[in-house]
């Protein structure tokens, strides 16, 4: 958890999330920092709007399907299975991304 505190921290200040940054901060920290999971955590976070994240992850899960809900209430059955379809692809791909981060947590 404090590789991901660390790079919170290093983004909030305006730096560049690199190995050096996050080694650097944990040591600061008192922690023994470990080669493997910074370069985990880097190449994870290679890409990532780390602020769009941020965003995402204050939002409650429940949030998007009750949006959904009246929506699906005025469409055909049809539209209704699409949508459910579509929502099932969103939160497999939801978590495929967070079982990316999860090996960082060890």
């Amino acid at each position: 958890m404090e590789y991901v505190y660390a790079a919170l921290l290093i983004h909030k200040v305006g730096g560049k999330v690199d190995e050096e940054s996050v080694k650097k901060v944990l040591e600061a920290a008192g922690a023994k920092p470990d080669e493997a999971r910074i370069k985990a955590l880097v190449a994870a976070l290679e890409g990532v709007d780390i602020e769009e994240a941020i965003k995402e992850a204050a939002v409650p899960v429940a949030a998007p399907a009750a949006a959904a809900a009246p929506a699906a209430e005025s469409g055909s059955s049809e539209e209704k299975k699409e949508e459910k379809k579509e929502e099932k692809k969103e939160e497999v791909s939801e978590e495929q991304a967070a079982a990316g981060l999860g090996a960082l947590f060890g």
